[in-house]
């Protein structure tokens, strides 16, 4: 996999993961607070098509992942 369709996938999950724990409805409610975890994703996101840095990326591509556009 290319290293843009990891951060897709990594940000995919885990907004996924932070519903489930954060939203009331869940059978796997924890906290509200993990809400804050979409927020967090959400603005990486943005601040990544912005300026076109990514941080978890970067560090995917010094793992060993190819460089994907």
């Amino acid at each position: 996999m290319t290293s843009w369709r990891l951060v897709r996938v990594f940000a995919g999950f885990f907004i996924l993961l932070s519903l489930a724990l954060g939203v009331s409805a869940s059978p796997f409610f924890v906290s509200q607070w993990w809400l804050a975890l979409t927020v967090f994703v959400g603005l990486n996101l943005l601040q990544s098509g912005l300026t076109g840095w990514c941080l978890l990326e970067s560090m995917l591509r010094r793992m060993g992942a190819r460089n994907g556009v």
